[in-house]
């Protein structure tokens, strides 16, 4: 079983991130400043050891990579930012392909949306995204294949190296556009062309979407699970007895449907972990070719405060128990050999499997064991 962690590079200082938020931003500056939106609410989340990382450190890197292996994780899915030839955020992914020693599989999932001002509640965009015709397209697909042809590189069972688009319901051209990157792979000496995955449940909520180049539908977590519970009837109830709670809590000063849990909804809309993984452990795939996902836990304060997004209650402890159950339905339900995990390093969405001050190395336990429960953790030497 090959367990994926997707990555992401937003943990160094670049020109662009000065600009637009201040001179030494990072993704560590929102998660210190983040605090607490109800009792009990677990905010800020602390690295292990205060270890703020800078990823072009090579360092970090492989502290990153030999985690990975202890603990099971396969590989990362590296978020990539390009913008019709701008990149950003390019140099870690860079780092690693130019140093064999970093020997961790890996793969690409382009991130294709424009860049905006949305975690402030703005609207202006900082980096539009345009997509272009053949010379971007081929432009953009010469600098995808070093990594491509990269012996560390993650394949499917047909030999063709994955690539992923995040949104592929946001791209005017996406059919011309894969048409022409296959023609170019095959040209390039993949045989068999790439297998291009997709990881956001908005394009399967178009009507009669074309996914005929896809070769995979990722199922990313918690939005599939958010997509099941608002359309579960007996969800959507319970989410109106909880706001008809919070709004009588209001005059009496507490909340009546938490009481004992320390929840109290002031403004954002705490959501059940454990609902959420019901969804996920329910939920049957649609065709041949979804690929299951997990998460270790979602909570966006950090980047919108009080108007998060939070999925309360979430442990090791019960990350290990849903884990275990996922990786047996990826082999008997859907018959996949992958399993993608939300997320190494999300650390300003409450999404991570590195160490943290307040759990440690549990959730990366909780993989190991999971895979342990399922006879599927590698033999030492192939870790």
């Amino acid at each position: 079983m090959k367990v994926i962690a997707f990555y992401l590079p937003q943990f160094h200082n670049i020109p662009e991130n000065d600009k637009w938020w201040g001179d030494g931003f990072t993704e560590w500056v929102n998660v210190k400043k983040a605090t607490p939106q109800f009792s009990g609410h677990y905010q800020p989340h602390v690295p292990l050891n205060d270890n703020y990382y800078n990823l072009l450190d090579d360092e970090t890197k492989r502290w990153q990579i030999a985690l990975a292996k202890e603990y099971g994780v396969y590989g990362f899915c590296y978020y990539h930012y390009w913008f019709n030839g701008k990149l950003l955020l390019e140099k870690p992914m860079e780092q690693m392909l130019a140093d064999p020693t970093l020997d961790l599989p890996f793969c690409i999932s382009w991130a294709n949306e424009p860049w905006t001002k949305a975690w402030v509640g703005e609207n202006k965009v900082l980096m539009p995204q345009t997509y272009g015709g053949e010379p971007e397209w081929r432009d953009h697909f010469e600098y995808l294949l070093p990594f491509l042809r990269d012996k560390r590189y993650i394949v499917d069972g047909m030999g063709r190296p994955l690539f992923i688009i995040y949104r592929p319901e946001i791209v005017p051209c996406l059919n011309e556009m894969l048409d022409y990157w296959n023609a170019l792979a095959i040209e390039a000496g993949f045989e068999n062309g790439i297998a291009f995955g997709y990881q956001n449940v908005d394009f399967d909520l178009i009507h009669d979407k074309d996914d005929s180049r896809f070769a995979f539908d990722i199922e990313f977590e918690p939005l599939y699970a958010y997509r099941d519970m608002t359309k579960s009837k007996h969800k959507y109830l319970r989410a109106i007895r909880r706001s008809l709670s919070n709004n009588l809590g209001k005059l009496f000063g507490i909340d009546l449907l938490n009481v004992g849990q320390g929840i109290i909804n002031r403004g954002n809309r705490p959501l059940s972990y454990d609902d959420a993984w019901e969804c996920i452990l329910t939920r049957r795939p649609v065709s041949k070719k979804s690929i299951p996902g997990a998460f270790t836990g979602f909570d966006n304060t950090p980047r919108r405060g009080k108007n998060a997004k939070i999925y309360f209650e979430s442990t090791p402890e019960k990350f290990e128990k849903y884990l275990t159950c996922q990786i047996k339905r990826a082999r008997e339900v859907y018959h996949s050999d992958m399993l993608f995990i939300t997320a190494w390093n999300e650390w300003a969405e409450g999404g991570h499997l590195e160490p943290d001050e307040k759990y440690g190395y549990r959730y990366l336990e909780a993989v190991r064991k999971a895979l342990q429960n399922n006879n599927e953790l590698p033999d030492e030497n192939d870790r």
